[in-house]
Formats: structure tokens, C-alpha cells, sequence
């Protein structure tokens, strides 16, 4: 028979949360019916206002915290509870932590069935606020008139005007609000989404942590950029150290940022940023992690489960621009990378070419679709790394990496669920996962990365 949920929408409950989502929401039980509510900690006694039902779960929105836990906090940023960027400044950065390794324990336990697993304590930041190198923000219309730029309140397109991002680097915040300023003053019309009508749709901003480089990304709806010169003039007087200022068109009605056409407006098509010893060119369009600090900390917890000696062949499936697989070459004696994305091949071939690189081969192409060729050829890897989306891995594609039979597979991962779905059905392959670090690259927020090392059984 088919159950009712036991709650509606307008419909105010007390319950215990007992768990946080994924995306930093609290979750709990009413009537063995799971309701999200946000901005609830695990342990609270909460009030709640429904406000969707679905089959299997509700979401609500926080009322009243009856009995609140020991390690909710204050939140450093004013819009902190409108914004959607963050998901977790109210709880302590300890707490968050211990929360996201509970996450990914939890999703090998439920959904790989592997409840054993060792996850050791997530390596968090010394200082986890201001650690974002890129900043993209929509352009609106104030009421009244007047430009606005910010972050989208949670699980909307409203715009929450902001001047500062308390996880941003304080050069992008400079940016955006000098080029709110100045667009207001050249009165060039921001993007209304609604009607498809106006031109400065996005902001864009890129910082070179280490090496001070910045990049500036206009969206545009069209080609025609009023005031054009007398904007990069003012953008260069108020920030002399600018690398790169970049149109991109974009007249799609879509969510999407960028558009596919970009036109050079002042400066180099691109910055370099390093990640330890190793330079990298990044683009608008280049898939770059956005927490360097943290990154360079992935990134070696990556080359220390991979044990390299200096004979071993590595493929780097999912590639993007080459970061991981450039890292770790000079422990390695080959490196392959494959990606799907032609753009981001390229960039990984010239940056091999910046570093001196002459023992890394990409290829563009599927992975499930390239490495089955490879292994024709007689390449046979050692080591396998994956990054993949948040969906995790196509089947086809484990199929291919256990086809190859590499001692050791390295799975980077931005999504534990999928990660251990993945991991349950490489142990049914004969592969088992010998540990698990998360590292936080998004602290405040309710997004968790982890490594597994995952290893070929000995049969």
C-alpha cells in the first residue's frame, strides 16, 4: 500500500536531527519520514516549517532552534543565512570536519555496503576563510535602478548583493565591486533573465595565488560592450597588476556562464598559477581547483598512495588541463591523461611543454573509449587515477580500468556517494579499497573531497 507522507507543506513540526545532508543540512525522522531542514545541526531539537513534500523526503525551513548543540557558532558573514555559497558558518570548524568524515564513512556503510573502511580524520586548513581563487557572480538590476552582484540565495535566482565573500580572496571581492561601480557609472545595462534583455550578465575573476596574476571575465549577451575602452581604462587605473581582461559572449537563455566565443580586450588570453613546482596556464574555460592551499595537500596525498618509484606507467582518466597527471611525472616513467574536452587537452599539452615535461601523452576522447585502445597498444598502467565528475564513473569505464590491471587504482572524488557506489562494484571486480583521506577544499560549506586507494586483489 502506498504511505502518506505524514507531513504537508504550511505544516510546523519539533523534531530531533540526527544527521547532515550532503549539502550541509540538517536530516531527521518525523514518522520514520525524512525531513531536510537547513541550517540545523546534528543532535538540535528544532521547530520547522514545511515547505515541499515529496515521495520520500521533505524540506522545511528553520523556525526555532528549541535545544541547540554545543558547536553552533556565529557566522562570520552578514548574509550568511540568505546566500547561498555556504551551507555550514554556523557550526564550529571542528565540527565540520568530523561532520564531512561521518559523511563519507556513512556512504561507504549505506551505499557500498562496506561499512569497514578505514576514513581517516578529514585534513582541514589552518585558516579556512579566504580561500577562493575564482569568483563567478550574476548581474541584476536593483529596484530603482543601480547594478547588483552576488551569490544566488539557496535554491533560487535571486541575487544577494554583496561587496565582500568571507571564502573568496579579497582581491576577487576588490574586483566585482570596482566593476559594479564603474558599470554603474558608464550605465551599462545589466542582463535581466527574465526578459533576455540587457548586456553584463556575469563577473568572472580568477587570482593567481602564488603568482599575483588576475584575470577579468566579462559575460556579455551580445557582442557590443558600451564604454568599452573607458571600462578597461578605469579597470587598469584601479588595478595596475590585472593580467587579463576577457569578454566572453554568451546570448544562450541558459544557466550555463560562459559562452563558447571569448574576444581579448587587454592583455595575455591567460594567467599562470603553480600548484608546489609545477606552473600551469589557466584559461576562462579551464577546469582549475579553486582552493590552492588545499589542492597542493590533495595532490600529495594522491602521490603518496599512488607509491610511485620512478618505474611505474600512470593514467590519469579525467584529466582536465593536466593537474594531477603533471604533478606526479617526475615520480613516474610515463604518464597518459585522457579527457573528454578537446580545449582542456590542449591546455594540458602546453603546460607538459611549460614545465619541461617530454614523458606525458594526452589524448582527447572518452576514457572508456581510449583506454581499451591503449591497452591494445601494450600500455599497461601500474596506476590508474580518476577524478571524475560528481557522478562518478561510467561503468564502462571500470569495466576498462579492471580490463588494464593495474596494482593500485586512485580515486579522487567530490561526491562519497557516488565514490562508494563505485567502490562496491570494483570490490565485486576484484579490487578493495585499502583506505580513505578526505580533505577539505571547501571549508564552510557542505562539499567534502576524498581519496581512496583501492587495490587489485591477490587472487
Amino acid at each position: 500500500m502506498k504511505r502518506t507522507p505524514p507531513v504537508q507543506v504550511g505544516q510546523t513540526i519539533e523534531y530531533t536531527i540526527t544527521g547532515q545532508g550532503h549539502n550541509g543540512s540538517g536530516v531527521g525522522k518525523v514518522d520514520g519520514f525524512t525531513v531536510f531542514v537547513p541550517l540545523a545541526v546534528t543532535g538540535e531539537q528544532v521547530k520547522a516549517k514545511i515547505t515541499l513534500v515529496k515521495k520520500n523526503y521533505a524540506q522545511a525551513e528553520l523556525v526555532e532552534v528549541i535545544k541547540p548543540h554545543p558547536d553552533r557558532t556565529e557566522p562570520l558573514c552578514p548574509v550568511f543565512e540568505q546566500c547561498g555559497g555556504c551551507q555550514t558558518q554556523h557550526i564550529t570548524y571542528k565540527a565540520q570536519l568530523e561532520m564531512k568524515r561521518q559523511q563519507v564513512q556513512d556512504s561507504f556503510a549505506r551505499i557500498g555496503g562496506l561499512p569497514e573502511i578505514v576514513v581517516h580524520p578529514v585534513i582541514g586548513m589552518t585558516e579556512p576563510w579566504r580561500y577562493r581563487n575564482k569568483a563567478q557572480v550574476p548581474v541584476g538590476q536593483r529596484e530603482g535602478g543601480g547594478i547588483i552582484a552576488g551569490f544566488y540565495a539557496a535554491g533560487s535566482h535571486e541575487i544577494i548583493d554583496m561587496d565582500a565573500c568571507q571564502i573568496q580572496h579579497p582581491d576577487n571581492d576588490r574586483i566585482i565591486t570596482a566593476v559594479k561601480k564603474i558599470a554603474n557609472e558608464l550605465k551599462i545595462p545589466a542582463y535581466h533573465e527574465q526578459t533576455h534583455q540587457g548586456i553584463l550578465r556575469h563577473i568572472m575573476v580568477r587570482i593567481g595565488f602564488h603568482t599575483g596574476e588576475m584575470m577579468i571575465v566579462l559575460v556579455t549577451n551580445g557582442k557590443h560592450l558600451p564604454q568599452k575602452q573607458e571600462l578597461i581604462t578605469r579597470l587598469r587605473q584601479q588595478f595596475p597588476d590585472i593580467t587579463s581582461i576577457i569578454q566572453n559572449i554568451n546570448t544562450r537563455r541558459t544557466n550555463v556562464i560562459l559562452g563558447p566565443t571569448h574576444r581579448l580586450l587587454w592583455g595575455k588570453e591567460y594567467i599562470v598559477d603553480t600548484i608546489g613546482e609545477i606552473q600551469f596556464k589557466i584559461s576562462p574555460h579551464s577546469f582549475y581547483q579553486v582552493n590552492p592551499t588545499q589542492t597542493k595537500v590533495l595532490y600529495d596525498q594522491v602521490k603518496k598512495m599512488a607509491r610511485l618509484t620512478g618505474k611505474e606507467t600512470v593514467i590519469d582518466a579525467y584529466c582536465g588541463i593536466g593537474t594531477i597527471a603533471l604533478y606526479i611525472a617526475s615520480s613516474a616513467k610515463q604518464v597518459y591523461g585522457v579527457e573528454i574536452v578537446p580545449e582542456a587537452i590542449e591546455d594540458a599539452k602546453q603546460n607538459a611543454t611549460l614545465n619541461g615535461i617530454n614523458h606525458a601523452h594526452f589524448e582527447v576522447g572518452a576514457a572508456e573509449t581510449v583506454m581499451p585502445r591503449w591497452l591494445q597498444q601494450g600500455i599497461q598502467p601500474d596506476v590508474v587515477i580518476v577524478d571524475p565528475p560528481r557522478k562518478g564513473c561510467d561503468s564502462t569505464l571500470l569495466d576498462a580500468i579492471v580490463g588494464m590491471k593495474p596494482e593500485r587504482l586512485i580515486y579522487v572524488s567530490c561526491n562519497p556517494a557516488t565514490l562508494a557506489r563505485d567502490a562496491k562494484i570494483l570490490h565485486e571486480k576484484g579490487y578493495e579499497v585499502k583506505e580513505v583521506q578526505p580533505v577539505d577544499l571547501f571549508p564552510q560549506t557542505g562539499h567534502v573531497e576524498a581519496i581512496a586507494l583501492i587495490q587489485r586483489k591477490i587472487m
